[in-house]
């Protein structure tokens, strides 16, 4: 039997990126960050466009100049997906980016400069109503908490955090995201819990330079998954030195784990042994390949033998399960024939093709009966 998440989120104040709501009772967004020079934009755009087709909700896109700017400018005009600049010290790249469409701004207040520079970009942000993210990394705390702590600690991330939001605070503006990263889980993790009880405000979760695609993705999954677990974060991204689609890709399979979203097929699968009656790894591997296209939510066994083959199939969409002379599938949870080694991949591809337009047609229909 399927079952809900049983997480209960912390309740926190709802605010928008472009037309993606954060926070409050929406959906756990999953972000990126492009990795080409924003200047190029032609490489940027073509960048933005491939995340955007791996289901980002939500693309960061460094802003580091007046030129980039100018950048930012004509890429904004081309993507759809939701853009947040990520600008630092210098205010009049916050205002420039504000003018030409940004849909939120991840600058720190207290890295600006004097108050009427923070208060000229909060004016800005509140006119065109662009939320700010304030963005705490261990590897960047101002040089007195270095000195007040001695190194990197929960405590100081929160303490430097808390300095931003006081300034937003005095003037009045609530319409911002956290976040409080580091690349160590347990600093991560402590201050993100810390900082969840004293302020209201969604918080965007990250274990920050995660490491490379299969360290970080591990480092990720512990981190954000303790933290998503305590119902902590309203919005993710996974920092990998990889392709950054890989960073969304990873995101939808840590909250699919959770049970927090769904977005394409949830495989089960076995790790295979010698009692398997067809090539389970070699199967799954050319199933993921073909189906990546897939967004629709569908649950899908592919289980190697008899032992845990049926119990498995039962509480899915789809299930197969091996045996001899031929392996079983079951669809919607009963028997329903039989396939052969050598039509398998190709066989299971149409199943979930033709359960995955059958789904959208019934959610069609559904949308069109109001």
């Amino acid at each position: 039997m399927k079952m809900e998440s049983p997480i209960k989120r912390r309740k926190s104040r709802q605010i928008h990126v472009g037309k993606v709501a954060v926070g409050g009772d929406a959906p756990i967004s999953v972000q990126s960050m492009t990795n080409t020079d924003t200047c190029d934009v032609e490489a940027t755009v073509a960048q933005i466009n491939q995340l955007e087709a791996a289901c980002a909700d939500i693309v960061r896109v460094s802003v580091p100049s007046m030129e980039a700017a100018e950048a930012f400018k004509a890429i904004r005009q081309r993507v759809n997906v939701p853009l947040v600049a990520d600008i630092h010290f210098d205010y009049k790249i916050a205002l420039k980016v504000a003018e030409y469409g940004v849909d939120c701004l991840r600058i720190n207040p207290g890295n600006i400069g004097r108050e009427d520079k923070v208060r000229a970009v909060v004016d800005a942000a509140r006119d065109k109503n662009i939320p700010i993210r304030i963005g705490v990394n261990a590897g960047s705390l101002e040089k007195d908490l270095q000195r007040k702590y001695g190194e990197p600690t929960p405590e100081a991330l929160v303490e430097s955090a808390m300095r931003h939001i006081d300034i937003l605070d005095r003037l009045n503006f609530q319409e911002y995201k956290l976040s409080v990263k580091a690349s160590d889980v347990f600093m991560a993790v402590a201050a993100y819990r810390l900082i969840a009880s004293q302020i209201e405000q969604p918080l965007h979760l990250g274990i920050t330079e995660a490491g490379g695609l299969r360290g970080g993705t591990v480092k990720s999954a512990v981190g954000l998954g303790m933290l998503l677990m305590d119902g902590i974060g309203d919005t993710i991204r996974v920092s990998l030195a990889a392709d950054p689609v890989e960073e969304i890709k990873v995101g939808y399979e840590i909250l699919k784990s959770l049970k927090l979203r769904t977005k394409g097929i949830n495989f089960i699968a076995c790790p295979s042994c010698s009692r398997q009656n067809f090539d389970v790894i070699g199967t799954m591997n050319e199933l993921e390949s073909r189906l990546e296209d897939v967004t629709t939510p569908l649950d899908v066994a592919v289980i190697g033998c008899f032992v845990n083959g049926p119990g498995e199939a039962k509480e899915v969409d789809i299930g197969l399960t091996g045996g001899t002379p031929s392996n079983l599938v079951y669809m919607g949870g009963e028997k329903s024939h039989k396939v052969q080694n050598a039509e398998l991949v190709d066989h299971l591809e149409k199943l979930i093709r033709d359960k995955v337009a059958e789904k959208q047609q019934q959610d069609e229909s559904l949308i069109a009966r109001g």
